[in-house]
C-alpha cells in the first residue's frame, strides 16, 4: 500500500498580492497541483489524502468542478478529503450538494466519520470545519473503530484557535498514520506516524523553506514516510554582511550574485546586517529591483567611533546624546537604533551649518 498526503494547497490563493510576479504565483499553485496528480497518473498510488484547505476561500462550483475532473483523471487511487478553516463549509457552500467522482470521499460531517476502504485492509477517519475556528480539541479522544487494519486520520488544526492538538494524545491513539494540516511548514511530529506535510507551494513570504508533500508505504506492516520537495520555487531570507568597505554598488552586485546562485525564480527577503561606513548612502529600492524581493531590512550600523566622537563633542548636544547612552549598562535594539539614527541626524545637521 503506498500513499500521498498533501494539504493546505489553497487553491486561489494570491501571494504576494502587488508584487509582479503576483498573478504568476497564483498560478502556479494550480500548476503544482496539477503535477502532483499527472505525477499520480504516471506513477500511481493507491490513495491520496488532502487534510483540508485545498482552497483558500470557498470554492466556486467551476473550481470544484475543475479538481473533480483531475481526480477522475486517476480512477485507481481513492481521494480522501476534508473542509479546513480556509475552505470550511459554509451555509451557502458549494461543498453542501456537490457530487463527487465515484473514487473521492469527502467527509462532509463535522463530527469524526471512519470510511473503510473497499480494496484495501484501511480505514480513513475525517471531519470537515464547519466555522472559520474551533477551539475544541475534537482529535484528542479519537482512537480507531478496531485492532485489525491499517487506521488512518485526517486532521487538520494544531493551535488554540483551530482545533488544538495533543502530541502525547496522538502517540498514545493508536493511529498507524495521523496525516496533519494547517501548519505551513513541513514538520515531523511523531516519526513515521504523524506529520505536517506543510503547504504544498509556500503562500507568504512566511511560507521560508522547501515544501512538497508526504509520501508513505506499507513495509511489513508499518507505515514509513518520506517528505518529497515538490514547490516550484521558496522564500528565501537572504543576509548581507556588510562592511566600511561596502558600497551601493558592491552590495548590488553581491545581491544579483546571491540570486543567480539561489535561483532567480525564488523569492527573498534580503537583511542588511554588519557595520557599515557613516558615508554610506543605502537606497532599498534598487535592491528590490534585483529580482523578486518582497522587502528589504536595515539591521545593519554606521561605523561610529563613539568614543572618540564623545570626545570631540563633549560640552555639546552631540557630546551629552552620545553620553546619555554610553553611561547605560546595555541597550536594546530600540535604544541602539534611537541611538545611530539620532546621531546620523545630529551629525548630518551640524555638518549643514
Amino acid at each position: 500500500m503506498r500513499f500521498i498526503h498533501l494539504a493546505d494547497v489553497h487553491l486561489g490563493a494570491v501571494p504576494d498580492r502587488g508584487c509582479p510576479w503576483s498573478k504568476e504565483r497564483e498560478e502556479e499553485i494550480w500548476s503544482t497541483f496539477r503535477r502532483v496528480i499527472a505525477g499520480i497518473r504516471e506513477d500511481p498510488v493507491d490513495l491520496l489524502f488532502i487534510s483540508g484547505d485545498l482552497f483558500h476561500r470557498q470554492p466556486l462550483m467551476r473550481e470544484l468542478k475543475e479538481v473533480n475532473y483531475l481526480f477522475s483523471t486517476i480512477p485507481d487511487t481513492r481521494v480522501y478529503l476534508m473542509a479546513g478553516n480556509h475552505d470550511f463549509i459554509s451555509r451557502d457552500s458549494f461543498y453542501n450538494t456537490f457530487e463527487w467522482n465515484s473514487n473521492v470521499i469527502f467527509f462532509r460531517s463535522r463530527e469524526l466519520t471512519c470510511v473503510k476502504d473497499p480494496r484495501l485492509d484501511v480505514y480513513v477517519y475525517g471531519l470537515s470545519y464547519y466555522d472559520r475556528e474551533i477551539k475544541d480539541g475534537l482529535y484528542d479522544q479519537a482512537v480507531p473503530v478496531q485492532k485489525e487494519g491499517i487506521h488512518i486520520l485526517l486532521a487538520h488544526g494544531g493551535d488554540e484557535k483551530h482545533i488544538p492538538l495533543s502530541a502525547a494524545a496522538l502517540a498514545a491513539s493508536g493511529f498507524d498514520y495521523v496525516a496533519l494540516g494547517h501548519i505551513h511548514k513541513p514538520q515531523i511530529l511523531i516519526r513515521d506516524q504523524a506529520a505536517f506535510s506543510g503547504a504544498l507551494e509556500p503562500i507568504d513570504r512566511n511560507d521560508t523553506g522547501e515544501h512538497g508533500y508526504m509520501e508513505g508505504r506499507l513495509i511489513n506492516g508499518r507505515i514509513r514516510t518520506e517528505f518529497v520537495p515538490f514547490a516550484c520555487r521558496s522564500y528565501q531570507q537572504l543576509v548581507m554582511t556588510l562592511h566600511e568597505e561596502t558600497t551601493q554598488i558592491s552590495l548590488e552586485e553581491a545581491v544579483k550574485s546571491q540570486i543567480f546562485r539561489r535561483g532567480g525564480r525564488n523569492i527573498y527577503r534580503i537583511v542588511l546586517q554588519g557595520m557599515r561606513s557613516p558615508d554610506l548612502l543605502l537606497i532599498p529600492e534598487k535592491l528590490k529591483s534585483l529580482g523578486n524581493v518582497t522587502d528589504v531590512v536595515d539591521e545593519s550600523w554606521p561605523a561610529y567611533d563613539l568614543g572618540e566622537l564623545y570626545k570631540r563633542y563633549s560640552g555639546t548636544l552631540i557630546g551629552d546624546y552620545i553620553g546619555y547612552f554610553l553611561a547605560k549598562k546595555g541597550m536594546d535594539t530600540v535604544e541602539k537604533k534611537a541611538l545611530y539614527y539620532g546621531l546620523q541626524a545630529l551629525l548630518e545637521t551640524g555638518s549643514r551649518r
